[in-house]
C-alpha cells in the first residue's frame, strides 16, 4: 500500500479475491471485462490510499462497477453507460449478499454502480474514487493521446481527485 493507507484500512485480501472470483465466474471467458475491472480496482486501491474513503465500499464497487454490461448487451444490444447503470446494481446486490456484505454497505456499493457513468448524482468520496479510477483506465479509449492539449483539458475537466489528475498527467502526458 502507498500513501496513508494501511492494510487494516482496506477490505481483507480474502474478500477481494472472492469478489474477483465472482466476477470471473460471472463474465466467464470475457477477459476484456475482467481485466478492465482489475485495472479499475488497482487504481481504486491506490486512490483510496491517497485520498481516503471507505475501503469496504471502494474496493467492491471498483470490482463490480461494470457488472451490468453483460445483461445490457443481452437485453439492449448495447453496453452504453445508462444501460450498465440500470442493470448492474441488482446483479451486484446478489453477489454482495451471497458473500455476506451487510445491507448498508451493499446499498452504497449499488448506488455507486447505478451512477458510475453519471457524475453529479452522488458526491461521496467513495464515488469520486470509483469514477476517477474508471476514467484512469478508459481515458486512452476516449481521446487521441497524441493531442496533448486535449488530453490535458480532459484531465482537468473529468477527474474529481487531485491524485487521479496527477496519475493521469504522469501516465498520459
Amino acid at each position: 500500500m502507498i500513501g496513508k493507507c494501511s492494510e487494516a484500512e482496506s477490505r481483507p485480501i480474502v474478500v477481494k479475491e472472492k469478489l474477483i472470483k465472482e466476477l470471473e465466474d460471472y463474465f466467464g471467458s470475457d477477459l476484456k471485462r475482467i481485466n478492465h475491472a482489475k485495472q479499475v480496482m488497482n487504481y481504486a486501491d491506490q486512490l483510496f490510499c491517497l485520498e481516503g474513503g471507505d475501503g469496504h465500499i471502494v474496493i467492491p464497487a471498483s470490482i463490480l462497477h461494470d457488472v451490468g454490461i453483460k445483461v445490457a448487451e443481452e437485453k439492449y444490444g448495447s453496453s452504453a453507460g445508462h444501460f450498465q447503470e440500470q442493470e448492474g446494481p441488482e446483479i451486484a446486490r446478489i453477489i454482495l449478499l451471497r458473500l455476506g456484505f451487510n445491507a448498508k454497505d451493499s446499498e452504497e456499493i449499488c448506488q455507486i454502480i447505478r451512477y458510475h457513468h453519471s457524475p453529479g448524482k452522488i458526491h461521496t468520496q467513495n464515488f469520486k474514487i470509483i469514477y476517477d479510477s474508471d476514467w484512469l483506465v478508459n481515458l486512452k479509449d476516449e481521446v487521441d493521446l497524441k493531442d496533448k492539449e486535449k488530453v490535458k483539458a480532459i484531465i482537468n475537466r473529468v477527474f474529481f481527485t487531485q491524485s487521479a489528475k496527477e496519475i493521469a498527467q504522469k501516465k498520459y502526458l
